[in-house]
């Protein structure tokens, strides 16, 4: 055997066993104090006046309005860019055409403006002074500091979610299963629906429940269009923040904390829909290995 054969390999960054668990304690600690704390205070704040002080927070009818607020402005944008995520993704990954690579740069537009300059966006184009201001008045329709203005606003800001997670996967699945598909002479309904979508509704689903998750807990771009208008116009984010301003901690709290368990259920989906997903691709991969490369 050669000198090279013998030559030991370089180590590799965090084989020594002091520095792998030096950092997986640094990991833990920070995650302790930014991500674990707060829900453990969120909690603890939530029920220091009692059980029945918490259960009237959210008994309350401001409470009750905004909670319906949240839930009506997800059943609306929710669904609506569920189909645009669906719509771009199939645009973008089985079909060529000219902007594609536009089409590819508008969908990342809501990450990269921040939620309060998209607000303010929506007032120089909805509102008064804005371009169609003087006519929707004129018709006496109403579209800022009301449940429309609240939706389109979530719904530039979630926009991107459901398209993130469907056209990566799309793209690595390519366009073989659809071709042949329509080949066989399925139209593309049914293409879409017998072929496209079971591949790819892990990802979907995760798209999903990423999309509610920031609608219910958007408050930069809702608090620029909503008014804030207590009972009226204020989504579950903005009535936390005006029970915080009117030092009623614990019923900010209390509020808080159905954020809070939507965020644990959050993440408990997306682990869950994590591993459904791995464990199909996983599956695939298996089945589609050729016989001969099989053990």
């Amino acid at each position: 055997m050669s000198d090279t054969n013998h030559r030991r390999k370089p180590p590799r960054v965090g084989d020594a066993p002091l520095f792998r668990r030096t950092l997986i304690g640094i990991v833990l600690v920070l995650g302790a104090l930014l991500i674990l704390a707060p829900l453990v205070i969120i909690g603890v704040e939530a029920f220091s006046q009692g059980w029945q002080t918490y259960v009237a927070t959210l008994d309350h009818p401001d409470t009750r309005h905004a909670i319906m607020m949240t839930v009506v402005t997800a059943l609306i944008a929710v669904p609506v860019n569920t189909a645009f995520g669906i719509a771009a993704a199939w645009s973008i990954t089985k079909f060529d055409f000219p902007g594609k690579r536009l089409l590819l740069v508008v969908i990342e537009i809501p990450f990269s403006v921040s939620p309060i300059v998209a607000g303010v966006a929506y007032l120089f184009v909805y509102g008064l002074q804005g371009i169609f201001g003087p006519l929707l008045d004129a018709y006496d329709v109403k579209i800022l500091f009301a449940l429309p203005g609240i939706v389109l606003a979530s719904m530039f800001v979630t926009a991107p979610f459901v398209a993130r997670e469907l056209i990566p996967l799309m793209q690595a699945q390519g366009r073989d299963l659809e071709e042949a598909a329509t080949s066989l002479g399925a139209s593309g309904w049914r293409t879409f629906v017998a072929v496209t979508l079971p591949n790819v509704k892990w990802a979907l689903l995760y798209g999903v429940v990423l999309c509610n998750a920031r609608v219910m807990g958007e408050f930069g771009a809702v608090s620029i269009v909503s008014g804030n208008i207590r009972g009226q116009t204020n989504t579950l984010p903005l009535h936390i923040e005006l029970l915080y301003h009117d030092y009623q901690a614990a019923g900010a709290f209390a509020s808080a904390s159905i954020l809070a368990l939507l965020a644990v259920f959050t993440i408990i989906a997306k682990v869950a829909l994590e591993r459904r997903g791995a464990g199909r691709r996983k599956a695939l991969g298996t089945d589609a290995a050729p016989q001969g490369n099989r053990p």
